[in-house]
């Protein structure tokens, strides 16, 4: 239990200095004031929305009102909790104190809640991420175990070489590569389209339906980098758990050399690999911006990028907390994992 407060405050600390410097980094890029009616908004309307904005109060109160809107736990009045319809639990009257939602304020081109824009983007990025990550882990592990398995051998060797260069190479670069290869160079046989979402809409009917192979390639290109590292972890502690006395011992025994090795061997190889995994997954979901945009792929990536371009900061900001949010509770979900799975951890601990 100590253990798990101790990661708890860690990360609300991460998530307080994430809100600094996100709040520190987008002073100064232009006036959301203006932002918001335009070019032809006259003085008295650019004054009333820098009110509603807080823009007319000092930085460091600015800093206090944005804290206190993204914090789930905060201070309004009962005009503020009407205005921005917060949704949580409210004691007192006049000013209250809640459990809430995290308000992310809202967009200046759309109007819509940062948090119902990140939302409606969310789907399609959790289901990029899931398979890619899934094809990293399939092949990335039966790529691991064969060059382990076949140490020395051309197989080793290829599989080396394979991973060296899919973590050499930078998600954007290969993304092009990828999308003109495969979707423009090769469409005739792959059928695969360069851009698309998880989604199409009927011409006809004009109802939403799922279409899967927009997916190939992002995902796809998208696995190419965790699928390197988990080759080579999995290679790595293979080796080293290969060479343990009571792998000599089940083959002593006559066990088959299938059961030892996956069986017996991977199990106890799979620690570091699943450190790995649970990180690269955290950084699939909070940085897949370039292999979105690129393929057209909505989510929050293509979101934040497209939010960046129209200076629409409050959208940036809060895909840049969301995805923060993201990476820290599947790394403090990764370290309790871990401590399960190997028990010298928890012992230390």
């Amino acid at each position: 239990m100590t253990y798990l407060l101790k990661k708890i405050a860690y990360a609300l600390l991460v998530l307080l200095g994430v809100v600094m410097l996100v709040f520190i980094m987008f002073q100064g890029f232009g006036d959301p004031a203006r932002m918001v009616v335009g070019q032809t908004g006259d003085k008295k309307t650019l004054d009333n929305i820098r009110r509603d904005l807080y823009l007319d109060q000092p930085k460091w109160k600015q800093f206090v009102l944005y804290l206190n809107d993204v914090s789930p736990i905060g201070i309004h009045t009962s005009v503020e909790i009407e205005q921005k319809k917060l949704k949580g639990f409210f004691i007192g009257s006049g000013t209250r104190l809640g459990v809430k939602l995290p308000y992310l304020r809202r967009s200046y081109q759309s109007k819509k809640e940062v948090g119902q824009v990140l939302m409606e983007a969310l789907p399609g990025t959790l289901m990029l991420a899931f398979a890619a990550m899934l094809f990293a882990i399939l092949v990335g592990i039966f790529l691991g175990v064969v060059a382990a398995v076949k140490k020395d051998t051309w197989m080793d060797s290829s599989a080396l070489v394979a991973s060296i260069a899919g973590i050499s190479a930078p998600s954007f670069f290969m993304a092009i590569i990828i999308a003109y290869g495969f979707g423009v160079l090769l469409h005739a046989y792959t059928g695969l389209p360069l851009t698309g979402s998880w989604f199409d809409i009927d011409e006809v009917t004009g109802e939403k339906y799922l279409t899967l192979k927009n997916l190939v390639l992002p995902a796809f290109t998208l696995g190419i980098r965790p699928l390197a590292i988990i080759t080579q972890l999995t290679r790595s502690s293979m080796l080293d758990v290969l060479s343990q006395d009571y792998i000599r011992t089940a083959r002593a025994k006559g066990m088959g050399e299938r059961t030892v090795i996956w069986k017996h061997a991977l199990r106890n190889a799979l620690n570091p690999v699943i450190t790995a995994i649970t990180g690269w997954f955290a950084e699939l979901l909070a940085g897949a911006f370039f292999v979105e945009y690129i393929f057209g792929w909505k989510g929050i990536g293509k979101v934040t990028v497209d939010a960046l371009e129209k200076l629409d900061y409050p959208v940036v900001m809060g895909a840049v907390l969301f995805s923060a949010s993201i990476f820290v509770l599947i790394n403090l979900l990764a370290d309790l994992l871990y401590r399960y799975i190997d028990p010298r951890i928890s012992q230390a601990g």
